[in-house]
């Protein structure tokens, strides 16, 4: 079904898929760059979720693996577990593998291999050099971390797991166990904490629950796909994988409506809140699917969960892969939901991330993370073009956060909020992602509009570079292309700021060719927020 709702305000996108499997090619294989340098054969095919399963299927075979591993050089004890395969119009793709040392699951090992239409390897993407192999794998029982009773029964702890650590370039036998629970704020615990397995020293930690902020209310008049007739619909969108919007008010109910005209547009009807959501996780993967060829967050066609009025006046929204969700709170005073259409469009491209290049939530890495959902956040809001919520570069500023109208981060200018970098600096592995994702907000902000004052849908930007230069951007769409490219088939986990430099080239490259305007202006928005 389509409905109309009242005026409200909306805060939430999902991610979208492709459609061609394993010996079906969309486009033509070679394609020659158009007229205006554009190469249609690096672009991804659409794959429908059937064709996608048997493209990984016939990757992930025993011996499609042994051949790669041999083709690679990995020794005998190294398996490979395909996590994603991207397959582009001239026929070319790009598998991505987790990797096994002696059936240990290896943190930090994935790898992309790149071949052609023939299927001959043309290059490999590692998240790290470092030979995969430790000397033993049996540990002593003295270093084997414990919960406590209470740990053990916070919903969301695990139990430690033997693995190789190797995201430090060092790989290393270790354990990994998950604390569950909840965060001083109250947003729900899944902190993942490895040690050594030998001498029981923390090697690191991540936050799995990834956070971001918004709020909502703000699309007007909106259509939501709902399921039902005859007096009993359901917020369901069977056009888009089933996404369902829940109310954590009531046990993550799926919301129900006699009529199905749903909200008044006041956070005091429960229904608006989930409107916003609803809608915003439409218009995400509507985005992912039509600018991407990307069918669902995870390319499977299946559709995320959302859900709305968690917690008590809880100020932040965030992403589970545990539970395929996206979570809202109703911000201060439960006055102001956390579902506008940038912070819906960021929490479901966490899933998109996750299913594709798995950039570790920490250090740099969680910048990237973080600047991705920025990123595709502001690339969704434009794509949407809603008349009551305009594209901008703006991140949050609708949802009044900080209770003065100003915008939670900034993208042509971050350290505007007073937090994040405008640059890199050797320090920015150490700062908190929400502040470090800066680098690739500014990085991102230049290559699509370029520096100094401009004014872009009503609002104005005056965006510097770290070395006084001027740079001319080639339009969010380009822009996006290249990011997306970049995340999909050449970012791996441990990807930081210089790679990420690396990796955006090379799709640039790949989209426009070498000596292209769109190559240069890469390298030069990277040189204006000071990555080499």
């Amino acid at each position: 079904m389509r409905l109309t709702t009242k005026k409200h305000r909306i805060s939430a996108l999902a991610a979208t898929a492709a459609l061609v499997a394993a010996g079906v090619t969309a486009g033509t294989a070679g394609a020659a760059p158009d007229k205006d340098g554009f190469d249609k054969g690096a672009m991804p095919v659409s794959l429908s979720p059937s064709d996608r399963t048997e493209l990984v299927k016939s990757a992930d075979t025993d011996a499609a693996k042994a051949r790669t591993a041999r083709v690679l050089g990995l020794g005998e004890k190294q398996g490979l577990e395909v996590k994603d395969v991207v397959k582009n119009r001239d026929g070319s793709t790009h598998t991505r593998y987790a990797r096994t040392f002696d059936g240990l699951p290896v943190l930090g090992g994935d790898l992309i291999v790149h071949r052609n239409a023939t299927g001959e390897k043309t290059g490999v993407t590692k998240a790290v050099e470092a030979e995969i192999k430790v000397a033993s794998t049996d540990a002593p029982k003295s270093q084997k971390p414990s919960l406590s009773a209470a740990q053990a029964d916070a919903k969301g702890s695990k139990a430690p797991r033997k693995v190789i650590w190797a995201a430090d370039g060092k790989p290393t036998l270790a354990w990994e166990k998950v604390l569950g629970g909840k965060q001083k704020d109250g947003t729900p615990n899944e902190l993942h904490v490895v040690t050594d397995a030998k001498t029981g020293e923390k090697l690191y930690e991540w936050q799995a629950v990834h956070n971001g902020t918004g709020s909502s209310m703000y699309a007007g008049e909106v259509e939501i796909g709902t399921e039902g007739s005859g007096g009993s619909f359901t917020m369901t969108d069977s056009a888009r994988g089933g996404h369902e919007t829940q109310d954590a008010d009531n046990g993550n109910q799926v919301f129900t409506d006699t009529d199905d005209t749903w909200g008044d547009g006041t956070p005091a009807d429960p229904q608006t809140a989930a409107v916003d959501a609803h809608y915003g996780a439409a218009l995400t993967w509507d985005y992912y699917k039509n600018v991407h060829g990307r069918d669902g967050i995870r390319g499977d066609g299946e559709g995320a969960t959302s859900r709305v009025h968690y917690g008590e006046a809880y100020q932040n929204a965030f992403w589970q892969d545990s539970c395929f969700c996206m979570t809202y709170g109703d911000g201060a005073n439960n006055e102001h939901p956390l579902t506008s259409i940038d912070v819906a469009a960021h929490e479901m491209t966490h899933g998109v991330t996750s299913a594709t290049a798995g950039l570790v939530y920490q250090g740099e890495s969680g910048g990237l993370n973080e600047a991705t959902s920025d990123i595709f956040a502001a690339a969704v809001e434009f794509h949407a073009q809603n008349p009551e919520d305009p594209g901008d570069y703006h991140v949050g500023e609708k949802i009044d956060i900080r209770g003065d109208g100003s915008p939670l981060r900034y993208m042509a200018q971050p350290s505007k909020d007073g937090s994040s970098l405008d640059y890199w600096s050797e320090d920015a592995a150490n700062v908190d992602v929400h502040y470090s994702s800066g680098i690739g907000n500014h990085f991102f902000y230049l290559l699509a509009e370029g520096s100094g004052e401009k004014t872009i849908n009503g609002v104005t930007y005056n965006s510097p570079t770290h070395d006084d230069s001027t740079v001319e951007g080639i339009g969010i769409d380009k822009a996006a292309a290249i990011w997306f490219k970049a995340l999909t088939e050449e970012m791996t986990s441990t990807t930081d700021y210089a790679d990420a430099r690396r990796a955006t080239v090379a799709a640039a490259t790949a989209l426009y060719g070498a000596d292209s305007t769109e190559v240069s202006t890469v390298e030069a928005a990277w040189s204006g927020v000071n990555v080499q």
